[in-house]
């Protein structure tokens, strides 16, 4: 993200999230988010010095779409879902 004053222009990072800041701001437990990122339904962005995962913001997007397939679909079936969802670029029509 960009934010611009009179004649200078800042970058600002972006904001990455650890597990328990996922698990304090979802529904999800820790074992959840980690169960999920093994599984390969979220990605990690990045890793601490210490090996600990962090996520972007996106993630939240991802963790929200999960939920509302998991009313309807197994967690195969999901997976399934992302990775042609991944593969075609984008979000796809759920039926």
């Amino acid at each position: 993200m960009q934010l611009k004053t009179k004649e200078r222009t800042f970058q600002v990072p972006a904001k990455l999230y650890r597990i328990g800041e996922l698990v304090r701001y979802t529904p999800f437990s820790r074992q959840t988010i980690h169960n999920y990122t093994i599984m390969g339904l979220i990605r990690e962005a990045q890793w601490t010095e210490g090996g600990h995962r962090l996520y972007d913001e996106s993630v939240f997007d991802k963790l929200s779409e999960i939920m509302e397939l998991k009313r309807t679909k197994t967690l195969i079936e999901i997976k399934q879902i992302l990775n042609e969802q991944s593969q075609k670029g984008g979000k796809t029509g759920q039926n």
